[in-house]
C-alpha cells in the first residue's frame, strides 16, 4: 500500500478534502494531510486565494515541502490546485518518490528542473476550468514526455470538482476520479 501525502487546495484543509484523504485510507493506504493554511479554511476560493497571496505563495510551498521531510522517501505526493506546488516540487526534487497526483493544476517542470526517470503521474482536471486552462499546456508537456504519465478530463468547468464539502461538487467525476487515483496506486505501489 502506498504511503501518500495529500496537500489542500487554497480554501484550506476542508471536510471535502479530509473525506477524500478517508477514502484512500479506507483502500488501505497511509495518507498525510498537512495543512498549508495552519487551521484556517475559506469559504470562497477568493478568499482563499487572498490569504495565499498574503501568507506569500513561497511561504505555502515551504509549509508543504517541510512537512514532508520526516516521512519517508518512498511517497506518492498528490495535490489538489494550490497544493500541487508542493506535491510536484517535492515529486521533481525530493529523492524517492513513487508516484504523483495532480489535481485540477500542474505547473511546467522546468520550475522545479527534470522529472525524475520512472516516476508515474496523473493530472485529473475539467476541460473548461478556468484555472486548469492556465496550466493546460504543462499538463500536455508533462504527458508528451513522461513515461507513466496520464491526464484526465473531465466534461465541466467546475474547479475544486472533487471536494464533497463545496459547492463545486460533481459527484459523477469525483468517483471516476477517485477510481482512477486508486487504480494508479495499486500500479504504482503493489501490495
Amino acid at each position: 500500500m502506498a504511503e501518500i501525502v495529500l496537500y489542500h487546495h487554497a480554501q484550506g484543509l476542508t471536510d471535502g478534502v479530509q473525506a477524500f484523504a478517508e477514502e484512500l485510507r479506507q483502500a488501505g493506504h497511509t495518507v498525510h494531510t498537512p495543512d498549508l493554511y495552519e487551521g484556517h479554511t475559506y469559504a470562497t476560493l477568493e478568499e482563499g486565494i487572498e490569504y495565499a497571496k498574503k501568507t506569500g505563495f513561497g511561504a505555502v510551498m515551504e509549509r508543504g515541502i517541510e512537512a514532508a521531510q520526516s516521512l519517508p522517501e518512498r511517497v506518492v505526493y498528490a495535490g489538489f490546485s494550490l497544493g500541487v506546488m508542493p506535491a510536484q516540487n517535492l515529486t521533481q526534487t525530493r529523492p524517492g518518490a513513487v508516484g504523483a497526483l495532480f489535481y485540477y493544476s500542474c505547473l511546467p517542470t522546468e520550475e522545479f528542473g527534470e522529472w525524475p526517470t520512472g516516476v508515474p503521474v496523473q493530472v485529473h482536471a475539467k476541460e473548461e476550468d478556468e484555472f486548469y486552462l492556465e496550466d493546460a499546456e504543462a499538463a500536455k508537456a508533462l504527458v508528451e514526455t513522461v513515461d507513466g504519465a496520464e491526464l484526465f478530463l473531465y466534461p465541466g468547468k467546475e474547479h475544486l470538482f472533487a471536494d464533497s464539502s463545496l459547492p463545486a461538487y460533481d459527484e459523477a467525476a469525483a468517483k471516476l476520479m477517485t477510481e482512477r487515483t486508486l487504480s494508479f496506486l495499486a500500479r504504482t505501489t503493489p501490495a
